[in-house]
């Protein structure tokens, strides 16, 4: 049947099922809009303050469904905006289809008005993107697009459609989701990516030695990384655990992959690593990491790092192996398949002294009661009385993440939204929309502080608007807090540029948007908010003060040895 650019693109996105997509829109895509009025009965659109917004939203609603999440922009700096929420999606695999429209064919390269070359822009930071010049092309590259998107090693893929393809007409076929992967046409559009398209049957060989080495190890140690997440191999990556009886790390990709109130979980790994963590990985004789990159974060001192450990890599990406450590055996494969092949194969195992050796250090860090200020045991412990254990939490970047993440048990995949590769403030409350979105039946916190705040809280409108229920929890210390304890710790106590000793008062924000806001300086204050919040159901902003020094412990410097805590 003839359709015009904008309505296939309107039924390939029915035909991945895509029932919400956040945007911003202008004028080259247009047309899109133009046609998504007559599909608003099946599409919902979301209208954020800002195309970073909707970026970060539609991230937060892969992640947290494991579903495709869609974005959409209008040309230059609409586009550009979105590069953040790209590169974000793009450093923690999270599978987001980046939908854009340029400036007409006869205007490109002319310096046309919001004319940008967003692909060339976004080659490093996507998996794979498209410049739709024919629209006799457009319906298998948008269905490519998101093949490419969910599969493999997931990630970001971006789309960018001349508006003179939204307006012109062609044939349109229709084509059910399940034929995607196998037609030709897409197969070939999918080049570069096409490496990635179907994750590697793992080597039946590799998974035999790795249960020679495990059934020769007294001491094995677990790392569950962000790909048991990405994999949804939680189950199998539980039974592999207690089948070895071994403690396990986890990173910050990492959380909901392993049941954080586990017996066997020693907590974070790496710079803030529990000394559980640490002190197990520097001394174990067997290392496993189930997907997990070894970033500069976890291994600070490659060279050192588990240095009396055979080291074994398990990983979708091939290019992954070796690349930050260097491993003595590894096994590419989907994580959710080489677990369960190494399920097949291992009787249990019994190691209760290593594990006695393991659990004697902390896996969580202490903090003082204060009479004035709030600590961030007592928020994290009040979120946990509170709320529901499967709450879901998307935090911001900084002190706050860490101690969200140090403190509160994740249990399942997507329960933990953060933005672990790229580190990226103004993260959060645009990603807990989107959760939200994407589980309606489930609570949802977003975890900030008062610097990451400010760069997102325009966002509040479209919670308002929307009647989003997120509840936004803002550890308040008066400053970059993160920045400051490395200035206190590495730098003499030079506080430069990191003291936010100005507005605004969150609270009167929060109103002006029509949401339901207190400030909270003790824990019965925090607990009653949070109570009431939880209660009514509506967006809801609980700003708790902390002390301007509270530091995250315990905490190793970059390039050290993974124990050399220089705050304990």
């Amino acid at each position: 049947m003839k359709m015009t650019g904008a309505q296939v693109l309107m039924e390939c996105l029915l035909e991945q099922d895509v029932d919400v997509v956040f945007g911003y829109p202008g004028g080259t895509i247009l047309n899109v809009y133009d046609e998504l009025y007559n599909y608003s009965d099946r599409i919902q659109h979301i209208l954020t303050a800002h195309e970073q917004g909707a970026s970060h939203a539609a991230d937060g609603y892969a992640r947290s469904t494991g579903k495709v999440g869609v974005c959409m922009a209008t040309s230059g700096p609409g586009s550009t905006n979105l590069t953040t929420g790209i590169a974000t999606a793009y450093m923690d695999s999270s599978p987001t289809v980046f939908i854009v429209c340029n400036v007409n064919g006869d205007l490109i390269g002319k310096d046309s008005f919001q004319e940008v070359d967003i692909t060339g822009i976004s080659m490093p930071i996507t998996k794979c993107n498209y410049l739709v010049r024919d629209v006799n092309q457009l319906a298998d590259v948008l269905r490519a697009a998101f093949t490419i998107a969910k599969s493999g090693r997931p990630g970001p893929v971006l789309v960018d459609i001349l508006k003179n393809v939204t307006a012109e007409t062609t044939d349109y076929v229709p084509m059910a989701k399940a034929e995607h992967p196998k037609h030709g046409r897409l197969n070939a559009l999918m080049g570069r990516a096409s490496d990635n398209f179907k994750a590697p049957e793992p080597d039946v060989n590799d998974v035999d030695k790795l249960v020679e080495m495990i059934l020769a190890s007294q001491k094995p140690m677990l790392i569950c990384g962000g790909g048991v997440v990405r994999g949804r191999a939680h189950k199998e990556f539980r039974e592999f655990a207690q089948r070895i009886d071994a403690p396990v790390a986890i990173t910050v990709m990492g959380g909901g992959g392993f049941v954080g109130g586990s017996e066997l979980t020693t907590g974070m790994i790496g710079m803030h690593g529990s000394q559980a963590s640490n002190m197990a990985v520097d001394g174990c004789d067997l290392l496993i990491a189930v997907g997990c990159r070894f970033s500069d974060r976890v291994a600070l001192d490659p060279k050192t790092f588990a240095k009396q450990a055979d080291i074994v890599q398990i990983d979708i990406d091939r290019s992954e192996i070796n690349k930050n450590v260097k491993v003595d055996h590894h096994i590419i494969g989907d994580a959710k398949r080489v677990l369960e092949m190494l399920n097949e194969r291992i009787r249990p195992q019994e190691h209760k002294a290593w594990k006695n050796y393991v659990f004697s250090f902390p896996t969580e860090a202490q903090y003082e009661f204060s009479g004035n200020t709030l600590n961030p045991a007592q928020i994290t412990g009040a979120i946990q009385r509170i709320l529901p254990g499967d709450t879901i939490v998307a935090t911001d970047v900084g002190q706050h993440q860490i101690w969200a993440i140090q403190h509160l048990h994740y249990s399942y995949p997507g329960q933990l939204i953060t933005s672990g590769g790229f580190g990226t403030m103004g993260f959060g409350l645009g990603a807990a929309l989107g959760a939200k979105l994407g589980n309606p039946d489930k609570a949802v916190i977003h975890i900030t502080g008062d610097g990451c705040f400010r760069m997102n809280c325009n966002e509040l409108a479209t919670e308002s608007f929307y009647d989003i229920p997120v509840i936004t929890i803002i550890f308040n210390n008066g400053t970059l807090g993160m920045v400051r304890q490395w200035q206190t710790v590495l730098y003499d106590h030079h506080y430069c540029q990191t003291t936010l000793d100005r507005g605004p008062d969150f609270v009167k924000l929060a109103e002006s948007y029509g949401i339901k806001a207190k400030r909270v300086t003790t824990q019965e204050g925090l607990e009653d908010a949070l109570a009431e919040a939880y209660r009514e159901g509506k967006g809801y902003v609980i700003d708790c003060v902390i002390d301007i020094d509270e530091m995250v412990r315990p905490m190793v410097a970059s390039g050290c040895e993974i124990t050399d805590f220089i705050v304990k």
